[in-house]
């Protein structure tokens, strides 16, 4: 077993319980089975400096994940904030999963806590910005490379993105949504109005043109995308109340989606909101109801399929993205396909800081993790499925401002997340931005 040190440079850690408190020695070995190595009671605090202590963990792993900035505090866990792994040179905590961490002294824990280990297929979240970025590109210089993609698995690819969201779905993760009423409401509202007429607003703006007008609004009036979680995790936020909200606005969207589309473009573009529905159905509530049924009932299979699971939905996004582009090429590269660009960009970037500040308004004041929580809800849709309803209702061009929509919120949804889990704030921009972060 390979053994990774950790250096704690100007903290030292004291263990306090009921009668009195032993500082750690240099040199004390947490093996992975050593859970009752203390008192149940016992806790590890931060407290004040020394010079250097050192923790040798014998790991299954040659390397430890690591989480900087983090000074949570939680019953019997190690929760210094001034360490250094010897191994990637970053300072801060040791990742934990669950309710304990990797140091953890065994306070009413069944079985010592697993390493999280960050094999490609985990990775690959992390990725989807510069996934989707190398998709768009792809199919703009060579189109052929997604020009095979048809209407006939345009359905299925999106299918495999939502069963793969089912499976990692419980029932238990929609009742959490009773417990906390209030952000759910807000992030509801935030998606299913005051997105829809933002994108109303902004299209009439900026005189979108009448082929990719109506697909522009469609993409303001549809669920939440499932990538809004993994960034709510890069971001810190709540990611228990992302999964929810995502989860309710994409199951009833089969009944708001083709409401909104009707009410806002039917005068425009006619629109089949019975025909839209059984769409959303088919492509949306079913793979995600099996994969929630497969969750629950089938945990065994689950856990054979689960590891395959991101690879899939990357393949699936991809395919979703690239085909209109690559279908939509010559109106994309025309002067009225530029003009989309901008349009789009100001939507997301809106939506963003809507959902941001109207958590933040007096009556309604959310604590900072879920206002960004809430402001990654809003502004990262679910531009796939708008991009299959375009495709089949609106027609082929008017597909392309959601495959826009797609390269845009991944990439300033994820760049976004990564500014906040890095411990910059909103009120910092003016700082960044002349070279004096604070």
């Amino acid at each position: 077993m390979a053994t990774t040190t950790i250096a704690a440079f100007n903290t030292c850690f004291q263990l306090s319980n009921k009668s009195n408190a032993h500082p750690l020695k240099n040199g004390t070995h947490l093996h992975k089975n050593s859970a009752h190595l203390l008192h149940k009671s016992t806790q590890v605090r931060e407290h004040n400096c020394l010079k250097s202590r050192f923790l040798s963990f014998p790991l299954d792993l040659p390397n430890v994940s690591v989480k900087r900035n983090c000074n949570r505090r939680r019953h019997g866990e190690f929760t210094g904030s001034c360490s250094s792994s010897a191994s990637t040179g970053r300072v801060g905590t040791i990742y934990w999963k669950g309710n304990a961490s990797l140091a953890s002294f065994g306070i009413k824990h069944k079985r010592f806590p697993k390493v999280v280990r960050m094999d490609f297929t985990q990775s690959l979240p992390g990725m989807m910005p510069w996934i989707v970025a190398g998709t768009a590109a792809a199919a703009l210089i060579n189109p052929a490379t997604f020009a095979w993609v048809s209407k006939e698995y345009y359905a299925p690819a999106l299918g495999g993105i939502m069963l793969s969201i089912g499976v990692q779905l419980s029932v238990k993760d929609f009742a959490l949504a009773l417990q906390r009423p209030l952000p759910l409401t807000l992030g509801y509202l935030a998606q299913y109005l005051l997105k829809p007429v933002l994108g109303l607003l902004i299209a009439r703006a900026f005189r979108t043109p009448p082929t990719f007008a109506a697909g522009f609004i469609l993409t303001a009036c549809v669920a939440g995308a499932q990538l809004s979680s993994y960034a709510s995790f890069l971001s810190k936020g709540d990611v228990a109340l992302s999964i929810v909200l995502t989860s309710f606005s994409t199951i009833s969207s089969v009944l708001v989606t083709p409401l909104l589309t009707g009410l806002l473009i039917g005068s425009v573009v006619p629109v089949d909101a019975i025909a839209m529905s059984k769409s959303i159905l088919q492509v949306v509530l079913i793979p995600v109801a099996i994969g929630l049924a497969l969750n629950t009932y089938a945990k065994s299979l689950v856990n054979v399929i689960r590891p395959f699971m991101p690879l899939m939905a990357v393949v699936c996004t991809s395919l979703c993205i690239g085909s209109p582009l690559a279908l939509n090429r010559s109106q994309i590269m025309s002067i009225e396909g530029l003009q989309l660009l901008l349009p789009v960009l100001t939507f997301h970037a809106s939506a963003f800081m809507i959902g941001y500040w109207v958590s933040k308004l007096s009556p309604l004041r959310q604590q900072e993790n879920i206002c960004r929580t809430i402001s990654l809800c809003t502004g990262m849709q679910s531009s796939t499925l708008a991009g299959l309803l375009a495709t089949q209702f609106l027609g082929g061009s008017q597909a392309v401002p959601a495959a826009c929509s797609v390269v845009a919120m991944a990439i300033m949804g994820l760049s976004l997340a990564s500014f906040w889990g890095k411990g910059f704030r909103i009120r910092d921009i003016p700082a960044i931005a002349i070279g004096h972060p604070a």
